[in-house]
Order: structure tokens, then C-alpha cells, then sequence
């Protein structure tokens, strides 16, 4: 059974940083898919970042680039997505989210239908 458990959401002011944590287990495969999305009130989930855990591009979104940034310890099946010069509009619940299968042009779109595993998510709010 595939699980993923997200951490490291919290409170914190416009400007802060905060660093997420996504542990993986049950993944049988060494080179995954994973991604980080997050969903804000009112809104729909939108992709964050996405990658191969096996290395190669990691892809952000236009919102997030140059503020956040994802690494990895494969020894310990754990992502992190560095938060960096947050701001209220970054408020959102986020959660990691892996799959066995998908393509370069899913990673690069950010394409959510292509990950069947998901989090339960952590939640990051940024006070002005």
C-alpha cells in the first residue's frame, strides 16, 4: 500500500520560509513520479512543482519559481519542497502526490489526473 504523509505546514508571516516534508512508503519502483499541489480556499488545486525521483527537470509553476524549490533524500523515501519569501497568496493546503507512470509533458504541465497517490496534506497560512 502506497502512503504518503506530508509535514512541516504551519503559520508563519509574509517574507518567512517554512520547508515541507512528503515521506513516501510503498513505492515499488525506483524512479517515481512526484509532485507537490496545493489548494487554497474557494480555488482549485493547482501543481506546485513535479519531478522524477530518479533525477532529471524539476518543474515549477510560474508562481512559485524562484521562491520554491524541491529536494530529495532517496534514502529515506522523503521530498521536500522549500518554501521561500512566502506570500498570502502561497495560504493553500498542500500535499504531495506520486505515481508509478507518466510522461515528461504530464511532469512539465503539472498534470494532476496523472498521480494516483496523494497526501493528506499540511496546511501553510502567510499573514500580511
Amino acid at each position: 500500500e502506497v502512503q504518503l504523509v506530508e509535514s512541516g505546514g504551519g503559520s508563519v508571516q509574509a517574507g518567512g520560509s517554512l520547508r515541507l516534508t512528503c515521506v513516501a512508503s510503498g513505492l515499488t519502483y525506483s524512479n517515481n513520479c512526484m509532485g507537490w499541489f496545493r489548494q487554497a480556499p474557494g480555488k482549485e488545486r493547482e501543481g506546485v512543482a513535479a519531478f522524477y525521483t530518479g533525477g532529471g527537470t524539476i518543474y515549477y509553476s510560474d508562481s512559485v519559481k524562484g521562491r520554491f524549490s524541491v529536494s530529495q533524500d532517496n534514502a529515506k523515501n522523503t521530498v521536500y519542497l522549500q518554501m521561500n519569501s512566502l506570500k498570502p497568496e502561497d495560504t493553500a493546503m498542500y500535499y504531495c502526490a506520486a505515481d508509478p507512470f507518466c510522461s515528461d509533458y504530464d511532469l512539465l504541465i503539472l498534470r494532476e489526473g496523472v498521480f494516483n497517490y496523494w497526501g493528506q496534506g499540511t496546511q501553510v497560512t502567510v499573514s500580511s
